[in-house]
């Protein structure tokens, strides 16, 4: 099958190295979906009377409210909020950006996979080519 010695052990390396490549690829992903899962992103007003934390799904974990926000209408204190929950989703956002560039590279396609999904998910629509440098 194999005209010679040389070839068969090319072969061989070339399979060794591909496997090395398998296994070091899907150490970084593990590395990586422990590292997402303990994420969050935080965000607050401008005057700290609202603070947001949203965990790695984006979900509102932590919400407080300074006494500073009983002298406001409802209102204004729930535009706030609504507004502080966009930022910590956007904080997130590229928390799990930077995770994903540090530990596949910025031109993995897996990489830049998972932030256009978090992104997407989380409200934004623009894609983060500019964001993760």
């Amino acid at each position: 099958m194999w005209a010679d010695d040389d070839a068969l052990d090319a072969t061989r390396r070339r399979v060794d190295e591909w496997e090395a490549t398998i296994a070091a690829r899907s150490a970084r992903t593990t590395a990586l979906t422990r590292e997402l899962a303990g994420l969050t992103g935080t965000a607050r007003t401008a005057d700290g009377s609202v603070e947001v934390t949203v965990d790695a799904g984006g979900r509102l974990i932590d919400l407080r409210l300074d006494e500073r926000v009983r002298a406001r209408s409802a209102g204004r204190t729930a535009e706030d909020v609504l507004a502080t929950v966009r930022a910590a989703y956007a904080d997130l956002v590229q928390r799990v950006s930077a995770a994903a560039v540090a530990t596949l590279g910025a031109d993995d396609p897996t990489a830049r996979a998972l932030i256009d999904s978090y992104a997407g998910r989380l409200g934004r629509t623009e894609r983060l080519d500019d964001d993760a440098s």
